[in-house]
C-alpha cells in the first residue's frame, strides 16, 4: 500500500471512529448568514463578475469533445460559449456570437463541423476563431478581418476536465487555482482516462449557492432521502480536509457497519465510503467505489433566484471495465436513472421551497452548524472571492 492509499485508509478509519462515537469533524464555531445572499440582484451581479469572471471553473469533461472538429455550446453567467477541439488536439473557447450583427453563431448543444457559419448572413469562421469569409465582400466594404474573429475566452484542459474563466479580459492557470493539494488529488484519479457516459443540465428556480450547499451537506441525508441515499450512506458523519479554496471529505457507506464492532486490521475500507470534493468555486466531485459523479452549479445570467445545475456520470470506458458493451451500457443507464429520480423527486422540490422561503421579507438571520463543515468552507471562499475582487 503506497502513502496515498495509507492516508486514505487513515481518513476512513477516522470516519469509522466517528461512527462508533456518534461524532463528526466540526468547524470552529457556528456562523450566520442572511436570506439576501440568495435573493439580492446586486449580490448576484457581483458573484457573476468577481467569481465566474475571474477564476476557473469546470465546464465539461474532455471526453465530451473527443476529436478535432467536435464542439459543445453552453451558457455561462456572463457569456454564451462555444468550445471546440482544435486540429492539433487542444481545446479553445469562444464567445458564441457572430462579429457581424451579433447573431448566435452555433445553436446546437453539440456537434462536429469543419467551420462555423452564421445563419443570419453566412459569415463563417475557422475552428481557431479566425474570420474565414464575409459573404458578398465586394459590396460590404473594407474590414480588417484580424480584428473580427471570434472573441476568445480563457480555456484550459487539465485532469480530464475543460476549465474556463468567463471573461475575455482574464487569464487562466488551473494548477495555480487548484493549489498543490487539490491539483495532486485530481492528478491521481486518472480522470482523463475516463469517459463521460451521461450528462444533462437543469435550469431551476433556485439560487446557485442553495444548490451547491445541498450537495456538500451530509446532515440532511436521513431526513430528505429516507428511502434512497439514507439506505446507503450514514448521516452527519464525515472526516474533512480544508485546502483553502477547496476541500475533501469522506462519508461512510452503510456497508462499513460490520466493522463498527470489529477491528478491520489491515483490510482496505475504500469500497465502503463516498469521497466528496468541493472544487471551487462551484463543483462537487463525488468519488464512488467504481465511478465519479460531477455536479456543477452556475448562476443565471440575470436572475438571482435561478441557476443551472449540470450532472455528469464519469466512468471507466467499456474496454477497461471487464464488461461486454451491453452490460456496461445497462449498468450506467440504471445508475443514471437512479440519480435522476433522487434529484427530481427529492432534491429539487426541497431546494425550490428553500428559495421561496428565502424570499420572505422578515426571514431573519440563519445559521450553519459546526457539523456543516464543507458548507462553512464554501460560504467562506465565496465571500472571500467577492470581497478580495472589490
Amino acid at each position: 500500500m503506497n502513502q496515498v492509499e495509507t492516508d486514505r485508509e487513515d481518513r476512513i478509519r477516522r470516519a469509522l471512529h466517528h461512527l462508533r462515537e456518534g461524532t463528526t469533524d466540526q468547524w470552529d464555531d457556528v456562523a450566520g448568514f442572511e436570506a439576501r445572499e440568495f435573493t439580492d440582484p446586486e449580490v448576484a451581479r457581483r458573484e457573476r463578475e468577481r467569481i465566474f469572471g475571474r477564476v476557473p471553473s469546470i465546464v465539461a469533461h474532455s471526453s465530451e469533445v473527443p476529436k478535432p472538429n467536435d464542439f459543445i455550446t453552453l451558457r455561462m453567467p456572463l457569456n454564451n460559449v462555444l468550445i471546440v477541439r482544435q486540429k492539433d488536439g487542444s481545446v479553445r473557447g469562444f464567445v458564441n456570437l457572430c462579429r457581424h450583427r451579433g447573431a448566435l453563431l452555433e445553436e446546437q448543444e453539440s456537434g462536429r463541423c469543419r467551420l462555423f457559419s452564421c445563419g443570419y448572413h453566412r459569415w463563417s469562421y475557422d475552428l481557431d476563431g479566425s474570420l474565414r469569409a464575409i459573404t458578398r465582400d465586394n459590396t460590404f466594404g473594407e474590414v480588417d478581418r484580424s480584428k473580427y474573429g471570434l472573441v476568445e475566452l480563457p480555456t484550459e484542459e487539465r485532469h480530464g476536465f475543460i476549465w474556463m474563466v468567463d471573461s475575455a479580459d482574464a487569464k487562466i492557470d488551473v494548477a495555480a487555482w487548484l493549489g498543490p493539494e487539490m491539483d495532486a488529488i485530481l492528478a491521481g484519479y486518472d480522470l482523463d482516462g475516463l469517459q463521460c457516459v451521461r450528462a444533462e443540465g437543469f435550469d431551476e428556480p433556485v439560487n446557485w449557492k442553495i444548490m451547491q450547499d445541498a450537495f456538500l451537506d451530509g446532515y440532511h441525508i436521513q431526513y430528505a432521502h429516507p428511502n434512497s441515499a439514507a439506505k446507503h450512506i450514514h448521516t452527519n458523519v464525515m472526516t474533512f480536509e480544508d485546502f483553502g479554496r477547496h476541500c475533501r471529505f469522506v462519508a461512510p457507506r452503510k456497508t462499513i457497519d460490520k466493522w463498527i464492532e470489529e477491528d478491520p486490521g489491515e483490510t482496505s475500507l475504500a469500497a465502503h465510503v463516498t469521497e466528496t470534493h468541493f472544487v471551487g468555486p462551484n463543483c462537487t466531485l463525488l468519488r464512488q467505489p467504481d465511478h465519479f459523479q460531477l455536479l456543477t452549479f452556475r448562476p443565471d445570467p440575470s436572475r438571482p433566484d435561478w441557476s443551472r445545475m449540470e450532472m455528469r456520470l464519469i466512468v471507466p470506458p467499456v474496454e477497461r471495465s471487464g464488461m461486454d458493451p451491453e452490460r456496461w451500457q445497462k449498468l450506467w443507464d440504471k445508475n443514471w436513472e437512479i440519480l435522476l429520480a433522487v434529484l427530481h423527486r427529492e432534491d429539487f422540490p426541497l431546494l425550490r421551497a428553500s428559495q421561496v422561503g428565502m424570499a420572505s421579507a422578515s426571514a431573519g438571520p440563519m445559521v450553519l452548524g459546526r457539523n456543516e463543515v464543507a458548507n462553512h468552507l464554501f460560504h467562506r471562499e465565496t465571500r472571500r472571492l467577492v470581497e478580495e475582487s472589490s
